[in-house]
């Protein structure tokens, strides 16, 4: 059994989440509060006693790895030659926005959704266009006519698909992800879809990886993938991207090259390999832990803080809270760090239609997630 219980203090250790003042609990960015897998740590303990780091190359063994997990977990046959090492998937898209747009294009998104998208988009000159999910009774879904609108303008060329999707926590139905494919095919535009989240899942649900969805799905499209949500390894930048079609995957290597993204450190491949080969008993009783503190989470929030909505997930460990009932979400973030003392995402930095929402992370041991509900339900309660 993994103690996922245990309190580890991550201030003294440059923590990007935990860079917060004294007293502030921060439940924000996207990093789970839990040690790795222990196989991870032993293959990078191994290879932190060798005491050489120089330049480091990709070997077989990473390959393996990856074609191994996705078609073993997730039924997709990955070919080697279709990946690609890069050192993130924001690097990644950022690159391949840079590669496949010219500026003033624009680069099709389904908001609310991660923020760092925009960056990726606007930061290489090219404009947002918003394809706002549908959200009606409490839940989300794709807007495909409006996906289909926006597709067919000529000066859209790239779409950056979230699946499973962040902020939401929505699984993508085989469905609506072919339709997304057979679109893009139809348009002439390319799809990145960025699979950070998807073995986050709840237990018993699966993700559908786009490309395997259909031919047109696997054409157009350019995969994001990592280890590093899953197995909480953000900090040794190891991640991968394939795409299936030799055009594309052409401009793909070219993009990652020119932007020199595609060299992995010494410990990236390393952890890589541990965490696919080794860490998937740890993975499942994650995804129980997970699960469990969303339950509570949820069922808290519904006894004390009825005006509010916990809009169901089923991937991810955030926490994807309506409160336009209370306002606006960063009026209200911004009053839960001042007067409770937690600090949360307002929904706003994920587009217009994130507004009224927030995004808790809720990655971490059970007396941390009941200290953040407390200040959370003792916060929204001050508000009246």
């Amino acid at each position: 059994m993994v103690d996922f219980d245990r309190i580890i203090d991550r201030r003294p250790w440059d923590s990007m989440k935990w860079n917060v003042p004294e007293g502030v609990l921060p439940m924000w960015v996207a990093d789970m509060d839990f040690e790795a897998a222990p196989p991870i740590r032993e293959a990078l303990k191994k290879r932190l006693e060798h005491g050489i780091f120089g330049y480091t190359e990709v070997p077989e063994a990473w390959y393996a790895a990856y074609q191994n997990w996705w078609e073993r977990r997730h039924g997709l046959k990955l070919e080697k030659d279709w990946l690609m090492f890069v050192t993130g998937i924001v690097p990644a898209v950022s690159s391949l926005v840079r590669k496949l747009t010219t500026p003033n294009e624009k680069v099709l998104i389904q908001t609310p959704v991660y923020n760092i998208f925009f960056n990726s988009i606007l930061n290489n000159g090219c404009r947002v266009a918003e394809s706002p999910l549908i959200y009606e009774k409490g839940a989300y879904r794709m807007d495909l006519a409006d996906l289909e609108e926006k597709m067919a303008d000529p000066q859209t060329n790239l779409m950056i698909l979230c699946n499973p999707h962040n902020p939401v926590g929505r699984i993508w139905d085989r469905e609506s992800l072919a339709r997304v494919g057979e679109l893009a095919d139809q348009y002439h535009v390319t799809v990145i879809s960025d699979e950070i989240h998807c073995d986050l899942t709840a237990p018993g649900k699966a993700y559908i990886p786009f490309a395997s969805v259909s031919d047109a799905c696997r054409r157009v499209s350019i995969s994001c993938l990592a280890p590093t949500k899953t197995f909480n390894l953000a900090g040794l930048q190891t991640a991968a991207i394939a795409a299936a079609d030799p055009f594309l995957r052409h401009k793909a290597w070219r993009a990652i090259n020119t932007d020199e993204v595609a060299e992995p450190n010494a410990f990236a491949c390393e952890g890589a390999v541990a965490a696919f080969e080794k860490g998937e008993p740890w993975l499942e009783e994650l995804r129980a832990y997970l699960w469990e503190n969303r339950r509570i989470a949820e069922e808290r929030l519904l006894r004390e803080l009825p005006r509010c909505h916990a809009v169901p997930a089923e991937a991810t460990y955030l926490l994807w809270l309506d409160v336009s009932a209370l306002g606006g979400g960063e009026a209200i973030a911004a009053y839960l760090e001042e007067a409770a003392g937690l600090m949360v995402t307002a929904g706003g930095e994920y587009g217009e239609a994130g507004k009224g929402f927030l995004r808790i992370n809720l990655a971490c041991p059970r007396a941390t997630l009941e200290e953040g509900l407390d200040r959370l339900v003792k916060g929204v309660k001050s508000l009246a």
